[in-house]
């Protein structure tokens, strides 16, 4: 149980259920959906204090981590950040984590549950690089979102600069940093700004912010918005089979992902190279609608099946403030949009719009084809 979240329960702050991911912070404060609300309308503060954060420092930090991780960070400049992802040596995502490069020292937060083991493979993997590690719990993590995160009064206590665009970061005035991150929810007014904030002034934090016209939120807030968005969370969207492929961790053109297809070797890049060139990823993450009157509610890890057949897995379930009761899954690909689901007698539908487009002809494959005259 964080500090914070103690500190919060005289004020109607709810801790998560126990033995979930999120039962160390609140989970709402009385009225879930009136703290959607806000979030997408105004401004929320959510206390994700629970993600574990890790330092790494020394002159070849950049260049080392770059040659076992997925994502090219080697010229990373100073105030930007990045997603990342290290994978087994079949391609398996074994760690998702957000990183910053900010004042000679490069910033990573993850999962909390994943924090000690994430440092102690960084570790030994440094051999002889300029590198050291070392947890950080000393600093931890808190978002706001909404459209008015960074107008008003918001704005004028955080100083982020009005030109500051995703994946932009710097220093906040008394310690620790802002982080812009791509928005949650379904519109791009919706922001999101990650602060890493020293642990010991975490509640002063969080009343200068609630002060200032942030309304407290849960993580219910977090991940109602989090699903919609088609933005996965490691452990609970992701299984021991799965590659950045079904998760959206590739990226498109016009998002950085977490994985750069045109970077040199690392562990597990024969696997993205001929999934991306050559062949097309089992599974797809889609976003599911439920049927709110059943009996049973699905929950991460049920299988969901057609006709008595296992296609796949449910991840995050969460109540959407307007959607009812949603969750993200991971399916067979080329399941049909409108083939009726059902997970341990709840019935399912897949949202139409969350399909990943499967039409793209892959280089490799085009290259194979034009060799054999096709």
């Amino acid at each position: 149980m964080t500090d914070l979240l103690e500190s919060l329960r005289p004020s109607g702050a709810v801790g998560g259920l126990e033995n979930t991911p999120d039962e160390s912070v609140a989970w709402h404060f009385g009225d879930p959906f009136g703290e959607q609300r806000a979030a997408t309308t105004s401004a929320a503060v959510v206390d994700r204090s629970h993600r574990g954060v890790i330092a790494l420092t020394g002159d070849e930090r950049l260049s080392w981590l770059n040659t076992i991780s997925s994502q090219f960070v080697t010229d990373l400049a100073d105030g930007h950040s990045a997603e990342n992802l290290s994978l087994d040596g079949n391609g398996r995502v074994e760690d998702h984590f957000v990183l910053t490069e900010l004042d000679k020292t490069t910033w990573i937060d993850t999962e909390g549950s994943r924090a000690e083991p994430l440092a102690a493979f960084l570790q030994k993997m440094v051999f002889w690089a300029k590198v050291e590690v070392a947890a950080r719990p000393d600093l931890s993590v808190l978002t706001l979102i909404g459209p008015a995160t960074r107008t008003g009064a918001i704005a004028h206590l955080l100083q982020i600069p009005n030109e500051a665009t995703v994946y932009d970061a710097g220093q906040l005035p008394d310690g620790g940093f802002w982080r812009v991150m791509p928005a949650l929810g379904e519109h791009a007014s919706i922001e999101t700004i990650d602060l890493i904030v020293p642990t010991d002034q975490l509640i002063e934090w969080w009343s200068s912010l609630t002060a200032v016209g942030a309304r407290p939120a849960g993580m219910w807030t977090y991940e109602a918005l989090r699903v919609p968005s088609l933005r996965p969370r490691l452990g609970i969207d992701s299984d021991e089979r799965t590659i950045p492929h079904e998760v959206n961790w590739i990226g498109t053109p016009d998002e950085l992902g977490a994985v750069h297809l045109n970077k040199g070797c690392y562990r597990g890049q024969e696997t993205v190279a001929r999934v991306h060139n050559l062949g097309k990823p089992p599974r797809q993450m889609v976003l599911l609608h439920l049927d709110g009157s059943a009996e049973h509610r699905p929950a991460t890890g049920d299988p969901v099946t057609v006709g008595g057949r296992a296609v796949g897995r449910v991840g995050t379930v969460v109540d959407h403030f307007e959607y009812g009761p949603i969750a993200l899954a991971l399916i067979k690909r080329g399941i049909p949009s409108d083939t009726q689901l059902d997970i341990s007698g709840a019935s399912a539908a897949i949202d139409p719009s969350s399909v990943p487009a499967d039409d793209r002809v892959q280089a490799g494959r085009a290259a194979i084809d034009k060799l054999k005259g096709r």
